[in-house]
């Protein structure tokens, strides 16, 4: 099974390459995430059996690996979904003004490099998911960073272009630096234990030796992996690339970065962690991620704050939640920061595949434009509503139990500064977003059908149900997890918080 998740989307991605029919490859895009969702779902339902380890234990299934792979896989088969829609806006013969971008977009763009590089997107994220060994980990979160490139330029405009090589630019100098915290951690390990091999890269080894760890290049190798991973994940001040890359990638792409390659990138930042927990200095690891969790925070609340563009304003939104994770971890409320990394990631994918739906029918990302969204489009004005309230931590969604137990663990923890500077950073953010979403949503005024180059928006746009049905989904997950948690997702969320906590991987 292991082995199927991980090469199921690798050789799809060959065969889209060579597939010259759009609806064919459609079709394959939509048939392995339905399958890859009901791999991923059968280990939820086999849990605590897990299929054998591979590769003498370098890939294998552990509490905080299925949680990310669970949302990286529900996510990307909301998008492939999506994308049925989202394409078949595209398919109208004559060249025409792109919504997106205000570029000129061709019907002849090549599709098989998105559904090929998609796939590739999903199989190196399932390779992240399930890798125990460090290096191994390394080497996917850089296939992702391969993978979404091209997606980002999809549309071929010059602002994708720099947002291109900004990421690739940026994540390839962070992933540089966490690659050097693989060769600290590798120092760390005793040379005779080293070669005997009885001590290497793999979690499991690392987490029953740690006391064995040389403490000084562990910690060393832990703060570039923080760097690192963090630059991937959107952690403040790493996070630059992020708000253009979300901004100009395809709205599902926006999708699929936020909600899934973050986590990928986060959970670099966790095996580190849960090697310092184990090795006896929990201290140094949890202060590090407090203060930048923090930080990432302010910055998002002063970047949302008066922000005109939706799509950036969710991009910084991400930088929030990111630094709300690490947060989590670093006041030990590991239970909230795996409800919180669930929600969020179904949340924010429904948001912005929701703003597909803005841009499709007011051709443009300006929230001064756009006014009576409810009246206008009433499932969307409601998708929008909800997923402002779901994201900013408002009851019933699961957000506003997760945000809860973060804040109470700080009080627990004697923390009330920072407790303090966490309420009022999630009042701030509230504010911010609220005085951007409610006007469009109830506000009236003229609202502008214009885009960029003058050309008018298709009248009476109705988006098709592929591209409804999937962030109702979403946002519907994110409210059923705030009535009621499953048996199963309480397990799997405990086993997670005791595997961060203790440093064991059950």
């Amino acid at each position: 099974m292991i082995a199927g998740l991980i090469l199921i989307p690798l050789v799809a991605a060959g065969a889209a390459f060579a597939i010259r029919s759009h609806p064919v490859r459609r079709a394959m895009l939509v048939s392995v995430a339905a399958v890859h969702a009901a791999l991923t779902a059968r280990l939820w339902v086999d849990w605590p059996a897990r299929p054998a380890p591979v590769l003498d234990g370098w890939l294998a299934v552990d509490a905080p690996g299925l949680l990310f792979l669970s949302t990286c896989s529900a996510l990307f088969l909301a998008a492939a979904v999506y994308a049925v829609g989202y394409h078949a806006r595209e398919d109208v013969g004559e060249p025409r003004r792109d919504i997106e971008e205000g570029g000129l977009f061709f019907r002849n763009e090549p599709e098989a490099v998105f559904a090929g590089c998609m796939l590739l997107f999903l199989g190196s994220m399932t390779g992240v998911s399930l890798s125990q060994h460090l290096g191994l980990l390394w080497v996917g979160v850089e296939a992702t960073t391969l993978a979404t490139a091209p997606l980002i330029y999809y549309h071929r405009h010059h602002r994708s272009l720099e947002a291109t090589w900004k990421y690739l630019l940026i994540c390839s100098v962070g992933l540089a630096l966490a690659m050097i915290g693989n060769f600290a951690l590798a120092a760390s390990i005793p040379r005779a234990e080293a070669e005997s091999g009885r001590i290497n890269l793999v979690l499991g080894d690392l987490l029953a030796n740690a006391r064995a760890l040389n403490p000084a290049w562990a910690q060393i190798a832990f703060v570039f992996f923080l760097v690192g991973y963090g630059t991937k994940m959107g952690l403040a001040p790493l996070h630059t690339w992020l708000p253009d890359a979300h901004s100009e990638a395809p709205s599902l792409v926006s999708a699929l970065m936020s909600g899934a390659l973050l986590n990928c990138a986060f959970l670099g930042v966790l095996r580190g962690h849960q090697v310092c927990t184990a090795a006896g200095f929990p201290g140094f690891s949890s202060e590090l991620l407090i203060w930048f969790g923090l930080l990432s925070m302010a910055v998002a609340a002063v970047f949302i704050l008066g922000q005109t563009d939706f799509k950036r304003m969710l991009a910084y939104s991400s930088v929030e939640h990111m630094g709300i994770l690490a947060l989590a971890v670093g006041c030990g409320a590991a239970y909230g920061m795996g409800l919180h990394a669930l929600g969020h990631s179904l949340i924010k994918g429904s948001l912005f595949l929701t703003s597909g739906i803005l841009l499709a029918a007011y051709q443009t990302k300006n929230v001064t434009k756009i006014h009576n969204l409810l009246a206008d489009y009433p499932v969307t004005g409601l998708l929008w509503l909800a997923g402002f309230l779901a994201i900013t931590g408002a009851p019933p969604f699961s957000l506003f139990l997760s945000e809860f137990t973060v804040g109470k663990t700080l009080l627990d923890a004697d923390r009330p500064v920072a407790a303090a500077a966490y309420l009022v950073l999630l009042g701030v953010i509230f504010l911010g977003m609220a005085s951007a979403v409610l006007p469009m949503v109830h506000g009236t005024g003229p609202v502008d059908h214009e885009p960029a180059g003058g050309q008018s928006a298709p009248p009476g746009y109705r988006p098709p149900l592929t591209m409804l049905v999937p962030p109702i989904v979403l946002a519907g997950a994110v409210l059923g997890l705030g009535l009621y948690l499953p048996v199963d997702v309480r397990e799997v969320l405990r086993d997670a918080a005791a595997a961060l906590s203790g440093g064991v991987s059950p």
